[in-house]
């Protein structure tokens, strides 16, 4: 199973980025990847439309308020892995309130790919996904 993670420290408190991030079907708000969320099976999945008309539908697999995280699962999409989790999450910086940490992590098996080509693909999602959210909370 290969895994990659991206952490950024975000211009904004962590209870405003989680405001921004934290609903299950918010994507489109921060990330220009995502244009279209379809919220399906009361908000527990998601069906994703990316600039390219492909189609990824997401299960939310937990969620945590108080602890500003959630983990989702890929139950179809057009990237060559299976057994895909990820989570996102936003942290405290210690003696800062006007600053938070957002790490988005995930794990996964390749399907018809290598290692490092499925690790290279999500390193490079979650990272311009971190970048967008830095964008929008500068805007």
């Amino acid at each position: 199973m290969a895994s990659t993670s991206v952490s950024r420290i975000v211009p904004a408190s962590p209870d405003k980025v989680w405001s921004l991030i934290g609903g299950f079907d918010a994507l489109p708000d921060w990330l220009p990847y995502i244009p279209e969320s379809t919220p399906l099976e009361g908000g527990r999945v998601r069906r994703l439309n990316n600039p390219n008309g492909e189609v990824i539908i997401e299960r939310l697999v937990d969620f945590n308020e108080t602890e500003r995280h959630y983990s989702y699962a890929i139950l179809q999409a057009p990237f060559p892995v299976n057994g895909y989790v990820s989570t996102i999450r936003v942290h405290t910086v210690p003696g800062r309130d006007d600053i938070a940490e957002v790490q988005w992590s995930g794990r996964f098996n390749p399907d018809n790919a290598t290692d490092d080509e499925v690790t290279d693909l999500f390193t490079s999602i979650y990272r311009d996904g971190l970048d967008a959210l830095h964008n929008t909370l500068t805007a």
